[in-house]
């Protein structure tokens, strides 16, 4: 649409003018249609001003997760593979169907609102429009699965660090892959993978990520309360959807380089924003549980515990839930 396309120039010129003419001409529309854009975006809740011989300037605007919200806030050489969704079944789940028609590495699904969100081991995972950023990102590495064990974690530091930049705020990762803010979720990751058939190499990694931004605590179903929240009810901030959604796209490639160099370059990240280690927790695995010491993250990200009997283990995420002793479990 016309109007994406006018706010995507307005967005990125990050406060500053830009003549009709230059929208015009980058656009191939005429004048008048640049004009009509930019009073349908006023209609829609943008602050845009207009000065003669200067042109325009977006000088406030809502928090929508729009198309043009988003991509003006990226790199141009980015934004033609940023797919920008109102509504959608499940990012991971559009991914993995454009990766059936070739879709390219990096490709990425941002959406204000999914209809299937997943999490872990099937469950479901809210999706409410709105407040919100659900994002998956396309990865097409060649690999064995083995070697994709940790983009999981890698992830879990691109969020913090996407979190940090744009709110302010430190949040923690919970082993292995939960965002925690203010003791309570506000991120969840799932990752998932295709294989090739003959040889078993990895096809595709789809990394989708779910940020509960502005939520309020009605928001969440009654069950959840105790352990769902939200970077603005924990840390009092109003989230700009639209610049975490470019944050953390930025975030991600900068991790897949640095993955594809050192599959344990953000190790020592993790290790620092990890909340679980140096804490008494309950190892569950299936319908047993029993109670350790979280000790250290290994270096392949396993979680090193100590049982009261002196025995040991190294867990990997994939086998085992951990929960702290207050009864929280963010998994």
């Amino acid at each position: 649409m016309l109007t994406d396309a006018v706010l995507t120039l307005l967005t990125a010129a990050r406060g500053n003018y830009i003549s009709g003419a230059e929208m015009s001409k980058t656009l191939g529309v005429t004048r008048m249609a640049v004009s009509n854009a930019v009073r349908a975006l006023r209609e829609q809740g943008y602050a845009i001003s207009s000065i003669t011989n200067r042109g325009y300037c977006l000088t406030a605007q809502p928090d929508n997760l729009t198309p043009g919200d988003v991509l003006g806030r990226l790199p141009e050489s980015r934004r033609g593979t940023v797919r920008v969704f109102d509504t959608i079944d499940s990012t991971n789940t559009y991914l993995k169907r454009e990766f059936m028609g070739g879709a390219p590495h990096g490709l990425c699904a941002v959406a204000n609102e999914q209809t299937a969100g997943r999490g872990r081991v099937g469950r479901t995972f809210l999706s409410a429009p709105n407040c919100g950023v659900y994002l998956s990102v396309l990865l097409r590495p060649t690999c064995a699965p083995a070697d994709c064990a940790t983009l999981t974690s890698h992830a879990a530091v691109a969020v913090c660090r996407a979190l940090e930049r744009v709110c302010g705020v430190r949040p923690g990762i919970k082993w292995t892959n939960d965002i925690l803010l203010g003791g309570k979720k506000v991120c969840g990751i799932l990752t998932e993978l295709s294989l090739e058939g003959e040889s078993g190499a990895v096809d595709s990694v789809v990394i989708g990520i779910g940020i509960n931004a502005n939520n309020l605590p009605e928001d969440f179903p009654e069950e959840l309360r105790e352990i769902a929240g939200s970077v603005y009810s924990a840390a009092g901030v109003r989230v700009c959807r639209a610049e975490l959604a470019a944050a953390l796209i930025m975030e991600l490639d900068a991790m897949t380089q640095a993955w594809s160099n050192d599959p344990r370059a953000y190790l020592q990240a993790y290790r620092a924003l990890c909340l679980t280690t140096g804490k008494e927790v309950r190892v569950l695995r299936g319908d047993t549980q029993r109670l350790a010491f979280a000790e250290s993250v290994t270096d392949d990200f396993a979680l090193a515990v100590r049982y009261p009997d002196g025995s040991t283990e190294a867990l990997t995420g994939g086998e085992v839930s951990v929960r702290g002793l207050l009864g929280y479990q963010c998994d």
